[in-house]
Order: structure tokens, then sequence, then C-alpha cells
């Protein structure tokens, strides 16, 4: 038998040796597999299948009636708005929109639930499938919110012994529940995703998304997997997590447990748990339920929802520009980074503030992407957290003045701060506050020639380093000319008859 080549074994062997250490290392790392169901509280005028006003924050049991009660003989009636806003949902997120789906009784116990059952959607939901991004949608459907049960203490007892008490208000309230597909990974992906969807609902105009208020409220159910495996890992759900932040440390929290809890060689357990944001802890809750443990039934006392071309045409035409499709325009007619197009975007009251800036007619016209720099920079730091630019005292046009004055360098970047600190706290024009402030740009002449000299002759240290070609040390010399010019004069312009003056 001839001997191979003397390159060809190596290359092969030091492929199959590459193969099985990838394959080895594939097996010991573990990859989180991450899916969320959202309710989402619908911007209607009344609850799900009543007349009671919708209502947060006021007094308890004050917005109730036989149905949202479950008294007996009430009859429900499902609400027109909800199924209309469930459609725009669906034709938002690119589902198949069901020509007939039926509403459920999923039957439990829990003393939020004064009926002994939620009336949902069970296997034939208003919408099934689409995507948001990445993210596959597995469906939408219809149902009822629960009651809110508050759980009073120590401090607050009631007859002398700790007790729960509950607020009906809340009962009946107009959901809609969206699932995923498992298609997140990591706690940053699923916080990033569901910004998206957070933007896209209240561009909808469905929802206040107000997750302080629990109109945007998200479970997450979990499970880990070997990283080069296929099949999914035993899922965990974390329940009713309404910040951001909270979902994604939660998230995180729970693959840590996850990880561990494998890496020692036992098993994860299916059930539902609680994530304390303060302690990081995790505690069970309860046995996760499957749906027969729901014992799902029709409901007996509403017709199935009939999805006609003129609901289709009225959920159309109620629809504006979507973020994911506003991305992709402020990404294509103005230029602008996919950073700042999503921020724009996503943030709807920024993508506006911008786009009224730019229509603002200024001269000279602030450049696009600088604009955008200005605004989710310099603008927002000075405002409160949250704040719309909008409602404060910054108008479109002013900053648009202001960032056009900067690229047509007649007002240096230092100077134009001091001009928006101005604009945030008393408002006006920014080429008014430039004169009467006497903050115009000071330009290349004898006077600045004069500045910079003297810089140089006050940094004699600095100035050999940059002659000797250590350009970072001409950091003193432009500090010294900013600060005699009081941050009037253009910073690139300062370097350049520096460094000309000293033949750097």
């Amino acid at each position: 038998m001839s001997e191979p080549s003397p390159g060809a074994a190596p290359v092969a062997g030091g492929a199959i040796v590459a193969g099985v250490a990838a394959e080895r290392s594939c097996e010991r790392e573990w990859e989180a597999v991450i899916g969320l169901e959202i309710h989402v509280q619908l911007a209607t005028a009344t609850k799900m299948f009543c007349s009671c006003a919708l209502s947060f924050g006021e007094p308890p049991n004050t917005h109730t009636c036989p149905v949202c009660l479950g008294l007996p003989g009430s009859l429900p009636v499902a609400n027109a708005r909800a199924v209309h806003f469930g459609l725009m949902i669906g034709l938002a997120l690119g589902s198949e929109l069901a020509p007939r789906s039926i509403f459920h009784r999923k039957n439990y116990f829990y003393p939020d639930l004064s009926k002994g059952y939620q009336i949902s959607q069970y296997d034939e939901p208003l919408c099934r499938g689409g995507r948001l991004g990445e993210v596959r949608i597995h469906r939408v459907h219809l149902e009822e919110d629960a009651a809110k049960l508050i759980h009073v203490g120590a401090s607050g007892r009631i007859h002398g012994s700790d007790a729960s008490i509950v607020d009906f208000n809340r009962g009946g309230t107009p959901l809609a529940e969206i699932v995923t597909e498992p298609d997140l990974r990591t706690p940053e992906q699923a916080g990033e995703w569901l910004r998206l969807l957070r933007s896209t609902l209240r561009a909808l105009g469905v929802s206040d998304v107000n997750m302080e208020e629990g109109s945007l409220r998200c479970d997450a159910n979990i499970s880990l997997r070997r990283a080069c495996s296929e099949q999914l890992g035993v899922k965990t759900e974390l329940k009713n997590m309404n910040s951001f932040r909270f979902i994604e440390r939660g998230i995180r929290a729970e693959i840590e447990r996850q990880r561990e809890i494998l890496q020692g060689g036992g098993e994860v357990v299916q059930e539902t748990l609680h994530f304390d944001p303060d302690s990081h802890a995790i505690t069970s809750l309860r046995s996760k339920e499957e749906a027969h443990d729901y014992r799902y039934f029709p409901e007996p006392d509403l017709v199935p929802v009939a999805t006609d071309g003129a609901m289709l045409q009225a959920a159309r035409e109620s629809m504006s520009e979507l973020p994911a499709e506003r991305v992709e325009r402020l990404h294509r007619e103005y230029g602008l980074s996919a950073e700042s197009a999503r921020m724009l975007a996503f943030r709807g009251e920024l993508g506006d503030y911008f786009e009224a800036a730019l229509a603002a007619g200024c001269e000279p016209p602030p450049p696009a992407q600088a604009l955008a720099n200005w605004l989710t920079g310099e603008t927002l730091a000075r405002l409160g957290e949250g704040e719309d630019p909008g409602d404060s005292r910054v108008r479109p046009a002013a900053l648009a003045e202001l960032v056009g004055l900067v690229s047509a360098k007649r007002v240096s970047v230092g100077a134009a701060r001091q001009v928006l600190d101005r604009l945030v706290s008393d408002g006006g024009d920014a080429a008014a506050i430039i004169e009467a402030e006497g903050l115009g740009a000071i330009e290349g002449g004898d006077a600045l020639e004069a500045i910079v000299a003297a810089a140089i002759e006050a940094n004699a240290d600095a100035a050999q380093r940059v002659r000797e070609g250590n350009a970072k040390a001409i950091g003193p010399i432009v500090g010294y000319v900013m600060r005699e010019t009081k941050g009037r004069a253009d910073g690139t312009e300062v370097a350049r008859l520096i460094n000309a003056a000293l033949g750097a």
C-alpha cells in the first residue's frame, strides 16, 4: 500500500481531531431555548364580555356587573372592538386570520377567577402563524383577564389575621395573548424583541402597552439543551414579568439555575416560577399545567366569530406604518445607520420628532444622521428618563436649526451644547441664542492664530512631544485654546493650526 503524500495525512487528521474537539465542546455547552407568551390589554372602552368600563387605579370593585362577576344567569357578549384589534394585530404580524374562531372555557380554580373558568380561545384561535423580525409567531388569541388578587400581610391585617383580598375591576379586561415559537436564545434577544413588539402595538393603537400598569405582561418559557442538539429540554415558565429589565434578569437567572441543575447531574422539573427582581430569587408557584388540566370545552353562551371581508377591510384601513417598516424607510430615505433607525422607529415619538425637525426647512439644512445623533444623544440626555422631546421646550425646528449651524461650522460643538441647555430650559430659537450670547464660531484668522501661539507657549512640553510625533500630546494645547475662546473655536481648525505651527 502506498503511503499518503506528506501533506495529506496531517490535513485529514487535523480535520478529524478538530471535528471531534468541536463535537466534545458542543456536548459540554448548554444553549437556552426561549419562547414568550405576551398578554396585551386592549384599549377598548369596555370589558371583553360585558359593558363595564375599563379602569386603572380606581376604588376596588367599582367596575363590576353580574357578567364579569360570573353570577348565575348572566350572559356574555363578545366585544366587537376587541375582535377588530385582534385582527389588526394578526395583520401586523403576518398571521393567517381564521374565517371562523370560537371561544372556550378554560377551567381552573383560583380566588381571582370568580366563575371558576376563564373565557379564552383554544384550538380555533383568531390568528395563527406569522413573524415579527426573526421570531415566528405561533398564535394570537383573545381572552379575558382575571381579577387582581392582593395579599395583605402583617402590616395590613384584616380582623387580626393575614388575608388575601380581590379587586374585580380588572376581571374581564380584554386581552390579546401573543405566543411565539421558541426562537430566542438569550435574555438580550428577548428584551430587544419585546421592545419591537411594544413599538408595533403602540403604532397600531391597540393598547397603551404601559408595562407599569400591567397593560403588557410577559411569561417566558425557558429550557436548556446541548448546543449541538435539536431536542428541546424540559421547560419552565416565568410568570407575569412587567418590565424589560425584569424580563432579561429573570430569564438570565433561570438559565443559570437550570445550568447548575444539569451540570450537577440533576433534572429540571416542569413548573411555573416566580422571579423576585430584588433578591434575584426564583420560587416555584405550581407544577406546570397541560392543556388537558384545564378541561377546555366550547363556550356555550357565545357564538363563533366569523371574520368577513368588511371586518378585514376595516382592520387594514386602521393600520399605520409599523416600526419594522419605518426602520427600513428611515435607512433608505435618510441614510441613517441601522442603530439610529431602530431607535427612532422603536420609539415612535422620537421618529415623529426627527421627521418634524427635518421637515422644518431650516437653512442651512441639518444632515439627517447628525440630527439623529443630536436628538438621541445630547437632547435625550438633558430630558427626564423616557420623556417625549415633543413635550419639551425644544421645538423640532430649533434643534434642526442648531444642528444645521454646527454642520456649517457657524457654531462649535461646545457652544452648541450651551445653546441646547438654553433651549431645554427656556425654549426659543438657536440662532437668536447664539447671537444674544455671542456664541458664534471664531473662524480662522489672526485672532485665532494668536491664541494658538499663546497656547503653544503655555504648553511647551506638550508642543515638543507633538513635534516629535506624539499626536495625542496635542490635547492640552487644544484645551487651552477652547478655554480662551469659551468653546467657540472649531476643534478641527484649532488642531490644524497647532500642527501647522509645530510642523507636525
